[in-house]
């Protein structure tokens, strides 16, 4: 047990019975009567954060339509899971469940070594944060740039994170874990806002559905192959013309892999490719929706009429690569929307794979290539462990506007590319404003 932890429910015990003695001669408080207290209370927590364990997975698995098999874990294992993945990734690595309920939101935090904390928050009871919620995406997703999102923003990080910063601080957290509930699942969590910076500055950020339904193996990727499938053009959806100048930097600058595009990005020859059991990573460049209601609303878009519905991700064996990381470029989900959010958010634990990088609102062509030219590179580098640090260098290099277009070519961290005709002389862009860059979010394994 912490000594800092114990000492201090050590100290507020005494006062209370100090008080109740008060009146009394002098009584020696019995040792165990503290020790008692402090057990019952972390026992309490462990209980609750299997409670959330449970009754999350079994949300997941009955919108799937999915069983897993696996048993809930307890906060000992769950806290074991986290130290040996932090020697493993060289990581200081905290989990976050955050639990909107009718009268107050709860905040349950894991730390390695520590015991769990738990912060009741009543001045943010569901309603309210439901209606703070809607307000920061209906301003956070608007490709009309403006600071409106930032009072939103400021509220949800005194609600979601400040509460547990002093236990973060203390133990050095580089990386937060967040198991979230309903509303949540689709907030931008990146941008959250403390005054002076987002989270995604201080913090690497990754969702999971449920910790027993997260792939807790880690293995390094930095000699996946890569199967880069997509298409540019459609029949009812809008064109995507940087697709082709965002698959070939992926793999001619950065990666080893294949190209599919347009007529070749059929359901067919995703099979063979998958079948072939030689990509660590599948990247695909297309429209794709999470949308209200079962899973077979929520589709992918392949080449012309062609789609694969959410729920039949799981047939294509995904796990038998295994796929450590499953990108999909463009796509969308129905903010808010329950189900939508069960979709997107349990996109790794449906497909199979380990991880899963996708954007919560269509940010724009040009701002999909440039996000994704700078994740690759990131994610190559010796010195960055996982995949939730890639995306945090990517998207702090965004907001420090590294990344920006300029007279047609397109700058990042190590240097700059051609754009396609298509997409005519851009004067200037940059990708500074969290419109672009807040969308993209990793759900699963973070490592």
């Amino acid at each position: 047990m912490n000594k800092q932890w114990r000492r201090s429910i050590r100290v507020l015990l005494g006062l209370v019975l100090a008080i109740a003695l008060s009146s009394s001669t002098e009584a020696a408080i019995p040792s165990t009567t503290v020790e008692t207290a402090v057990s019952r209370a972390v026992a309490e927590i462990d209980s609750r954060i299997t409670a959330i364990e449970q009754t999350w997975q079994q949300q997941y698995e009955t919108h799937l339509g999915t069983r897993s098999g696996n048993t809930p874990l307890s906060a000992t294992q769950i806290n074991n899971t986290l130290a040996q993945l932090g020697n493993q990734t060289g990581k200081h690595l905290a989990l976050i469940y955050v639990f909107p309920q009718p009268e107050a939101l709860e905040l349950v935090l894991v730390i390695p070594g520590a015991e769990p904390v738990r912060r009741i928050i009543p001045e943010a009871p569901q309603a309210i944060v439901t209606t703070v919620l809607n307000e920061f995406q209906s301003h956070i997703t608007r490709a009309i740039i403006t600071q409106a999102y930032l009072p939103a923003a400021t509220q949800l990080y005194q609600w979601i994170v400040a509460p547990l910063e002093p236990a973060l601080e203390a133990h050095q957290i580089d990386t937060l874990i967040f198991c979230v509930g309903e509303g949540v699942r689709s907030a931008p969590l990146a941008a959250l806002y403390d005054g002076h910076q987002f989270l995604v500055e201080n913090y690497s950020l990754g969702v999971i559905p449920a910790f027993s339904l997260t792939n807790s193996e880690y293995r390094g990727i930095k000699s996946a192959q890569v199967l880069a499938m997509g298409a540019s053009q459609f029949q009812e959806l809008s064109d995507l013309p940087s697709v082709p100048a965002e698959l070939s930097a992926i793999i001619q600058n950065q990666w080893q892999g294949n190209i599919f595009l347009n007529q070749e990005f059929t359901l067919e020859n995703l099979r063979q490719q998958l079948a072939s059991k030689g990509f660590g990573i599948v990247h695909l460049a297309t429209h794709a929706e999470f949308q209200p209601g079962s899973p077979t609303q929520s589709y992918i878009q392949l080449w012309q009429s062609d789609r694969l519905t959410l729920d039949q991700l799981q047939q294509l064996n995904w796990s038998e690569l295994p796929v450590e990381l499953l990108v999909l470029s463009a796509c969308r989900t129905a903010l808010g929307d329950r189900q939508a959010e069960l979709g997107f958010a349990g996109l790794s634990f449906q497909a199979g794979v380990k991880s899963s990088l996708a954007s919560l609102w269509y940010v724009s062509d040009v701002g999909t290539l440039a996000l994704m030219r700078e994740f690759y590179w990131q994610l190559s580098r010796p010195d960055v462990t996982t995949k939730a640090e890639a995306l945090q260098r990517t998207q702090q290099a965004m907001l420090s506007g590294q990344v920006y277009i300029e007279k047609g070519q397109l700058y990042n961290s190590h240097g700059q590319l051609p754009l396609p005709s298509e997409l005519g002389q851009i004067e200037r862009l940059d990708f500074s404003s969290p419109y672009y860059w807040a969308a993209f979010t990793l759900v699963g394994s973070p490592w």
